[in-house]
């Protein structure tokens, strides 16, 4: 019971520890007041600097599941609601409102 105890919070700390970090070079302008391309809506760069940590670099799977084939199983809608909302491991809120539509339009694209 206590090694089923710690690994649950092993991994929950994992998980916060790599998806839930701030980014905050994204949060600061490039020089000369032009965006980073986080900022500028890049669905796939967003990915790369919140949840592949996660899910991989090639949406392959990690701690969190394959998001290689998403598309097929979930559709835009339903993809956003768990990147809002959370389901299992994954907490709620890493991305929220445009980013986390820009992202749930790009992963619903894979099938």
């Amino acid at each position: 019971m206590k090694k089923k105890l710690l690994a649950l919070l092993m991994g929950t700390s994992l998980v916060l520890a790599a998806c839930g970090g701030g980014d905050e070079a994204k949060d600061k302008p490039a020089e000369g007041g032009a965006t980073t391309t986080a900022d500028a809506g890049d669905a796939a760069k967003i990915f790369e600097n919140k949840c592949s940590s996660c899910h991989g670099q090639n949406l392959e799977g990690g701690v969190g599941p394959a998001l290689e084939k998403v598309g097929g199983k979930l559709d835009q809608a339903g993809i956003e609601k768990i990147i809002t909302e959370g389901k299992g491991a994954m907490p709620a809120g890493l991305l929220q409102g445009e980013e986390a539509s820009q992202v749930a339009s790009w992963l619903a694209e894979k099938k």
